[in-house]
Formats: C-alpha cells, structure tokens, sequence
C-alpha cells in the first residue's frame, strides 16, 4: 500500500462518499482542526501517568474520530456523537473539579509536561469549536457536536489543573492591576 495517491495535487480532496471538496473548504477546515486536536491528545496522553486519564482521553480520541466522521459526511447520513458523550463529559468534570483548587484568576498555562498539553488541546479545542460553529452557520450538524467541543475544552482544563496538582505544581494566578 502506497501512503501518497497524488490525488490532492490539483488542491482537491475526499470527503465522505468520494466526493470531491476543495482543500480550503470550510469542511477540510473543521476537519483539520479536529484531527490536530485529537494530535494534541495524544501528545497529553504521552505524559500523563494515570490510567483513568488516560482511558477518558483516549474515548475523548474516539469521539473526536466520530465528529470528523459527522462533519465529513455531506448527506448528513452519520449520527456517531449522542447526548450521552457530552454527559460523560460533564460526569467526569464534575468528579475532577472536586479534586483541584478552586481558581479564582486567570491562571498561566503551565506546570508539568501533562498539564501544558492539556492546555495546548484546550486551546485547539476551543478553536476547533469556533471552525464547527462557523460550519454550522452553512451545514447541518448533529445537535451534540457543539456542546460536547465546549465541554472538551472544560475537560481539558480540569485535568490539566489536576494532573499539576499531582504532580506538585502550583498554579500562577494573574490579577488585573485596580
């Protein structure tokens, strides 16, 4: 099996069914920022210790799989993402925010490896969010993909702030001057 096919030399690609879309449509778009979200989550993953973590990340992957799967399909044929994966996520942030201290500034992205790429997928969940919003203004989209992007991002931040308390580090708490 060849890993080239030459068939987006002409600026072009496939979506779903084979059909062709041009590679800076607002799908592709969406598309692309949802797969380097699910990259960014697999780089967290490599530096968290925790299992539990790691299988919630590694759902969060799949979910994040089914979404592209949604977005790619032009006939609106594929339903994967349910209510009941946005409530997970809303599960797990309640069971994680009791964990952490409570933040009441803004606080610096930082701490340990973990805790930084989680960040870094809050960041790109947030902007993946903001490529699948401006898609929907265009196309129908299943009325979970949009909650569970802005639970995500909630997730992300979560853990990011429990894998630091872990592993000992501190938040930087910033405060606007008065």
């Amino acid at each position: 099996m060849k890993y080239y096919t030459r068939t987006g030399d002409s600026g072009e690609t496939s979506i779903m069914y084979g059909i062709r879309v041009s590679k800076d449509d607002e799908i592709i778009e969406a598309l692309g920022n949802i797969d380097e979200l699910s990259s960014v989550v697999g780089l967290a993953i490599a530096y968290i210790k925790d299992e539990k973590i790691k299988n919630i990340l590694y759902t969060v992957q799949k979910c994040l799989y089914f979404i592209g799967a949604e977005i790619s399909d032009p006939y609106l044929r594929t339903t994967l993402l349910e209510e009941e994966d946005v409530k997970f996520l809303e599960k797990i942030i309640d069971e994680f925010q009791d964990k952490i201290p409570q933040i009441k500034r803004f606080i610096a992205p930082g701490g340990s490896l973990a805790s930084c790429y989680l960040h870094l997928a809050r960041s790109v969940c947030r902007r993946a969010e903001r490529y699948v919003v401006r898609l929907g203004k265009k196309k129908n989209l299943n009325k979970n993909i949009i909650p569970y992007l802005n639970r995500l991002s909630s997730l992300f931040f979560v853990l990011a702030l429990h894998c630091n308390k872990i592993e000992g580090y501190k938040e930087i708490e910033f405060e606007l001057p008065k």
